[in-house]
């Protein structure tokens, strides 16, 4: 299989990203990269299973090294949670919207990040509600239409978090990216 450019300054950028983030101290609720790199992946990297591949790939190694940082005692959140399973599948439903940006339009990357970050909020969400997830208090959220919406209120402030983070690190990764193939030569010269 041949590995063009696009997969390796990807999978490079995706894997700084998440690790740099994951050893952040004190960051803002919501505030990460995972569905910035989901939409990076589907819009810049060509071959379809390494769009999914990269950025699954890459959060399972920032979360291994998260865990890691857990056993040892150096961070207070753990790398593999109760859950997870939906994050990595809402990932993937993201990299396919990342299928649809125009990787140097900036409008249609604002409108990527905000459309992932919104599908992601919605359907993670719903996913702890009906899952039987916790509120503040470590009690369920009541199975009605009010307990639905409390659930989705208490995570208005991971809202905001994952709009901005989105913005922010899809503007790192895109930018990176275009400024990499703007300013890097790829081309071997024989000597």
């Amino acid at each position: 299989m041949k590995i063009d450019k696009s997969v390796i300054v990807s999978f490079i950028l995706l894997v700084v990203i998440a690790s740099l983030y994951r050893v952040m101290p004190g960051r803002p609720l919501g505030f990460a990269p995972q569905i910035a790199m989901a939409l990076f992946g589907g819009a810049v990297i060509k071959d379809r299973k390494m769009s999914f591949l990269l950025p699954l790939l890459s959060m399972l190694i920032s979360d291994v090294i998260y865990e890691v940082l857990f056993v040892a005692g150096i961070s207070p959140i753990k790398g593999f949670y109760e859950g997870q399973a939906l994050n990595y599948a809402l990932f993937a439903l993201i990299t396919i919207i990342g299928f649809y940006i125009k990787k140097e339009n900036v409008i249609s990357i604002i409108g990527g990040a905000l459309t992932g970050a919104t599908v992601f909020f919605l359907l993670s969400n719903f996913g702890v509600w009906i899952g039987g997830g916790l509120d503040i208090n470590n009690v369920p959220y009541p199975k009605t239409f009010s307990g639905l919406v409390y659930c989705y209120t208490a995570a208005l402030i991971f809202y905001k978090g994952a709009l901005l983070s989105t913005l922010f690190f899809s503007g790192i990764l895109f930018g990176g990216y275009y400024l990499v193939n703007r300013f890097w030569n790829w081309s071997v010269n024989p000597a």
